[in-house]
């Protein structure tokens, strides 16, 4: 298959000419021509590169890329990171809001379905784009029983026991949880704790879930592999490198 047809097919499905993101979002380093297999993997490093190569891909698709804005220097860790990709000719594909943000395989699209519903209301303005989203229950659930549908989840139990509005904005999500407090959410899901989320949650009486900045993000790059292995029918693998964070 050919990188062209791939990039195209992404760039479209994931919209992500319609998003202001610090990301350069799209292709970021070319590599073969043909791909025969793709990895896929949160974040753009060393590790994840080298687990490409020992996996024989072709391509790298993440959500956190190598290039934000560009390339100041091309010196240190950019300058090993950049020269691997080139040395071993692997392209690779990175995809941030439009990934948080997208209905059907996105982030937050994708933790509302690990608790039962589908995401409804846009939420979460950054940089003028929604990218999370709010949902209703079909009948109250406790914040317990929701919590058991992830691995862990640090919880704020600000709220009511019970809850039927919830809302996700994954990664560093705190800046929506003033907006969920306005718009009466009563659980809020994101990923990377912030400490002053404690006493606005508190004083907002809403419970807040903490899945982890890693947790909360790779749900959508395996949610947007497999869209990729049914479309191209190519080979996929998934690089797992947690960092606890």
């Amino acid at each position: 298959m050919e990188l062209a047809e791939i990039v195209k097919f992404l760039d479209e499905y994931l919209q992500i000419g319609n998003y202001q993101d610090v990301s350069n979002n799209g292709l970021q380093v070319e590599g073969k021509r043909e791909v025969e297999k793709i990895a896929f993997a949160v974040d753009a490093c060393m590790e994840s590169f080298r687990g490409a190569i020992m996996a024989n891909a072709d391509m790298l698709v993440v959500h956190h890329g190598l290039i934000w804005g560009g390339i100041g220097y091309i010196r240190g860790i950019v300058k090993k990171r950049i020269e691997f990709l080139l040395n071993n000719n692997l392209s690779l594909y990175a995809a941030h809001l439009p990934l948080d943000a997208h209905r059907e395989v996105g982030n937050n699209a994708t933790i509302l379905r690990k608790i039962g519903v589908e995401p409804q209301e846009e939420f979460g303005e950054y940089k003028g784009v929604k990218i999370g989203y709010t949902a209703e229950l079909d009948e109250p659930a406790s914040v317990s029983e929701i919590a058991k549908k992830f691995e862990s989840a640090m919880i704020l139990p600000f709220g009511k026991e019970k809850v039927e509005k919830v809302a996700a904005v994954s990664g560093k999500g705190c800046f929506a949880l003033n907006e969920a407090i306005d718009e009466g959410v009563e659980l809020f899901i994101t990923g990377e704790p912030e400490h002053e989320a404690y006493h606005l949650a508190k004083e907002g009486g809403i419970n807040v879930f903490f899945l982890g900045h890693y947790e909360s993000e790779k749900l959508g790059v395996l949610s947007l592999m497999e869209v990729v292995k049914e479309k191209f029918g190519l080979e996929t693998v998934f690089l797992d490198i947690p960092t606890n964070l």
